[in-house]
């Protein structure tokens, strides 16, 4: 469970200095009132969540304007959510003339959003996949069984090592999201979580931040909803996609149809490698970033990878307008 890649020549045929690379957030990144300031002004985004209401069989716009917060929180419900602001994002960047990505990749559910933006999986079916995804990652583990808890100021060496000492027969803890140098969410049965944080605690971490979540995610434990997942993929299209998409499990480019849709079956249960996804987007020549997608996230998190990279949100009209101009340039050199 490695979290830095080495650089090595990519499967896919390396993009170009300069190009852009295209990211996507994955849950925790909603809040009410967001795309709210950028929605009266372009028409795609207010379509966009129609488009997805109507999949889903309730007001999208709606939920992510008033809430609650409790039902934005839901994981059925933010799934969904994120990924309908995410695509809805991307469709005005490429509508005002944004520059098309190199090479997209998504943070866990994210990784949807980028598969819309490739073109292998049609919004509608994104949509409908990913509320089932929620369900059923929701539902695979009793309430209160699991836990996560994001560990600061640790190495993955230390964190994995860790994790290894306090599993003991089926009460398990892992690192399931490696989301920079510093940053690891550790995932697994409450008690095993409990112990683990003792002990990384002493070892040196400088936070331990229990997250609010009901389920462990990215765990053998969800095996249940990686079976849910499989079964409703089977009744897509996962089509070829038309740039190469960086996927979390192994950190590396894929444009196969077939490849892509068991990946994400594998993703339900495998850690998120996403330092190693942002480090194969740069080898492949990404300089700039372009985060579609509801706050700041992965670009705080891009800071902490690597420093010489920049990266634009675009979740209003101030940001948009700032990131065609200067993405402009970028591609005009």
């Amino acid at each position: 469970m490695v979290s830095q890649i080495e650089p090595k020549q990519p499967s896919v045929s390396a993009v170009q200095r300069g190009s852009i690379g295209c990211i996507f957030p994955g849950q925790g990144s909603q809040y009410l009132g967001m795309l709210s300031n950028i929605a009266n002004d372009e028409k795609v985004i207010r379509e966009t969540f129609s488009e997805a209401s109507e999949v889903v069989s309730f007001d999208l716009w709606s939920l992510a304007q008033d809430g609650p917060t409790e039902s934005q929180a839901l994981t059925a419900n933010t799934q969904p959510l994120i990924l309908t602001a995410s695509v809805a994002l991307y469709r005005l960047w490429l509508q005002r003339g944004g520059q098309a990505p190199s090479v997209v990749a998504g943070h866990s559910l994210g990784e949807f959003s980028a598969l819309v933006a490739a073109g292998s999986l049609a919004f509608r079916d994104a949509v409908r996949i990913v509320r089932l995804r929620g369900q059923a990652m929701q539902e695979a583990v009793p309430v209160g069984a699991g836990a996560m808890a994001a560990v600061l100021g640790l190495d993955d060496e230390t964190i994995n090592s860790i994790c290894t000492e306090a599993s003991q027969g089926d009460t398990q803890v892992l690192a399931v999201n490696f989301n920079s140098p510093g940053q690891v969410v550790i995932a697994g049965h409450v008690a095993a979580v409990e112990e683990a944080s003792v002990t990384l605690k002493a070892a040196g971490a400088k936070r331990i931040l229990p997250l609010p979540v009901s389920a462990p995610f990215h765990t053998p434990l969800m095996q249940p909803a990686a079976v849910t997942l499989e079964e409703a993929l089977a009744g897509v299209t996962v089509a070829d996609a038309q740039m190469p998409v960086i996927s979390n499990v192994d950190a590396r480019p894929h444009v196969d149809g077939p490849s892509i849709a068991k990946l994400l079956v594998r993703q339900v249960v495998a850690p998120v490698q996403w330092t190693a996804c942002v480090q194969r987007m740069i080898i492949m020549g990404s300089t700039d970033f372009l985060e579609c997608g509801p706050g700041k996230v992965l670009a705080g998190l891009l800071r902490r990878i690597d420093r010489s990279a920049s990266c634009y949100c675009i979740e209003n009209p101030e940001a948009l307008m700032e990131a065609l101009n200067q993405l402009a340039e970028v591609s005009d050199l």
